[in-house]
C-alpha cells in the first residue's frame, strides 16, 4: 500500500479499508449475491449470470479470493466458488463496529 502509509493504521482500519475496495465494484457485488442466492458453489456459469467475458469475471473472483470472502475448490477443469462463512462472520462484525460507532455518542455536533 505504498503511499497510503498504511502502517500507521489499525489492522481493523485496513481490512474495513479492503473489504470496502473490493465491495466498489458492481460485478464483484452482483458476484456476491449470486453466491448467497444459491447457497452453494459455483463452477462456472458466473459468466452467463453476471454478463461480463470470462477472464473479467476471474478478476473479480480474484479479488474475492485475495481478501478471503470466497473461497474455491479445483474440481476437474474448473473452480468452484462459494461464501467462506467463517470470514464473511469476520467482516459482518467488523461493518457493524463500525457502522454503529454512531450510537456512543448521540450528543449535539456543530
Amino acid at each position: 500500500m505504498g503511499l497510503t502509509k498504511s502502517e500507521i493504521f489499525t489492522e481493523e482500519q485496513n481490512k474495513l479499508a479492503l473489504v470496502a475496495k473490493a465491495f466498489g465494484h458492481p460485478a464483484r457485488i452482483a458476484i456476491l449475491q449470486h453466491l448467497f442466492k444459491l447457497k452453494s458453489c459455483v463452477c462456472g456459469d458466473l459468466v452467463n449470470e453476471i454478463g461480463l467475458a470470462q477472464p473479467t469475471i476471474s478478476q473479480h473472483l480474484k479479488e474475492l479470493k485475495t481478501l478471503s470472502i470466497i473461497k474455491g475448490n479445483i474440481e476437474g477443469t474448473s473452480v468452484c466458488y462459494c461464501i467462506d462463512q467463517d470470514e464473511w462472520q469476520k467482516i459482518k462484525g467488523l461493518f457493524m463496529q463500525f457502522f454503529e460507532q454512531d450510537s456512543l455518542n448521540q450528543g449535539e455536533c456543530c
